[in-house]
């Protein structure tokens, strides 16, 4: 098997990414990710699934919005919240499913 190297990530690129992926390692905002999932929720629906206060979730929507990791729309006096698209769902997902606690601690064959 060829391994190809990546191209080189220019450091505006890297430091942008290294926030996202930063604000997502919150254990609350991980949660919150987690809980979206596909749906579009509002704050009071989040609260709600988390268990935690409003304040403390709006918070933290608003720094994964600031990243641009969910993106929200107002309906009336509501805002729904989601994450912004199908190639960030994804990565969450392989991210769940590498790092969860059950595969952290595989031992790779042959080690």
């Amino acid at each position: 098997m060829d391994k190809q190297t990546p191209p080189p990530v220019e450091n505006e690129n890297a430091a942008l990414t290294a926030d996202a992926l930063k604000a997502m390692g919150h254990p609350l905002r991980w949660r919150i990710l987690c809980t979206l999932g596909n749906d579009e929720m509002s704050v009071g629906e989040l609260v709600k699934k988390i268990g935690t206060s409003q304040s403390n979730v709006s918070q933290h929507l608003d720094q994964l919005r600031n990243k641009n990791i969910v993106t929200s729309r107002r309906e009336a006096n509501r805002i729904y919240y989601r994450v912004r698209n199908e190639r960030l769902l994804e990565l969450i997902s392989t991210m769940r499913s590498v790092l969860c606690h059950a595969n952290l601690n595989d031992t790779p064959s042959g080690s």
